[in-house]
């Protein structure tokens, strides 16, 4: 890998972990303007679609060699940036990413099914240190059970699920374009919402409450998210999966500063213990490097 390449695709990396760090705040605050978590995702990325659309080229032709890992590529984005705003609406900043941030061992797994990455020392020694790290944080001292304790924290979990499957789909689609691959995180989003909207009902009245000062800030958003688009998938696709979770690990520290600070959000004892072990596992990451089964 040429090293203008590995540079620019850990630049982009990083300005996705700040952004993501952030982001809970801008949606919090339009859902404090009435918009909800769903149709201000929808809003954004549709925006971030049609800023994005100046940039994307002639993808559509990539559409005949698509195949179905484009698919997968967009139901996985899909339920990561909508289950990642929702979870941050309704749950504690930290908590949430945590347990979105078990996305290691989830990519262990997957890396081995999908790309025939080896599980090798480091492979086990993240599940250990993930599942530990969990297991500390989410100990109910009533029930005894390691699980999520509201639908938020169910959502955050899933949501980083989903988004170590989208981790590991972007380096298999490398027959695929960056500019595919941001439509297809676009795309996925918006489709998702859109069914999460169609369920709900009462869209068109959301939409004629919104207020002037709520669109700019949606503009906005969406203008952020079609910047930093570009730039995560850029990353994603030269760089190892276990590598690019190691960068996204620094919206942790992003989002602790902003949690503690905007929402008055701190840690307890048994949280940062389990978060040391998540971010344990999170460095680990990084050394398991691709080494394919022949």
């Amino acid at each position: 890998m040429a090293s203008k390449q590995k540079v620019l695709s850990v630049i982009g990396l990083l300005s996705g972990a700040l952004v993501w760090g952030l982001m809970w705040y801008p949606y919090r605050a339009l859902q404090n303007m009435g918009i909800g978590g769903e149709l201000s995702t929808l809003l954004s990325y549709s925006m971030a679609m049609i800023l994005g659309m100046l940039f994307l080229g002639p993808i559509w032709r990539e559409l005949r060699v698509a195949g179905w890992l484009s698919i997968v590529l967009m139901a996985s984005a899909g339920w990561t940036n909508i289950g990642y705003v929702l979870a941050m609406l309704d749950g504690e900043v930290m908590r949430v990413l945590l347990l979105f941030y078990l996305a290691p061992l989830w990519t262990v797994f997957l890396s081995h099914w999908l790309l025939s990455e080896k599980l090798n020392r480091y492979g086990c020694a993240i599940i250990a240190l993930s599942l530990g790290g969990a297991f500390v944080m989410l100990w109910d001292t009533q029930h005894g059970l390691p699980l999520p304790q509201n639908q938020a924290e169910w959502i955050g979990l899933s949501a980083g699920i989903s988004f170590a499957l989208l981790n590991v789909m972007v380096r298999r689609t490398q027959h695929l374009s960056v500019n595919f691959k941001v439509a297809s995180v676009w795309f996925g989003t918006i489709l998702f919402t859109t069914v999460l909207l169609l369920f709900q009902g009462h869209v068109i009245t959301q939409l004629h409450n919104i207020t002037p000062d709520a669109w700019w800030l949606l503009w906005l958003v969406g203008l952020v998210l079609c910047a930093v688009s570009f730039a995560v998938q850029y990353g994603l696709t030269y760089l190892p999966a276990n590598q690019a979770i190691v960068l996204f690990l620094s919206e942790l520290v992003f989002a602790a500063v902003s949690s503690y600070f905007l929402a008055d959000e701190e840690m307890e004892l048994r949280e940062v213990i389990g978060a040391v072990l998540i971010v344990s596992a999170s460095l680990l990451s990084g050394k398991c490097t691709p080494n394919h089964e022949k």
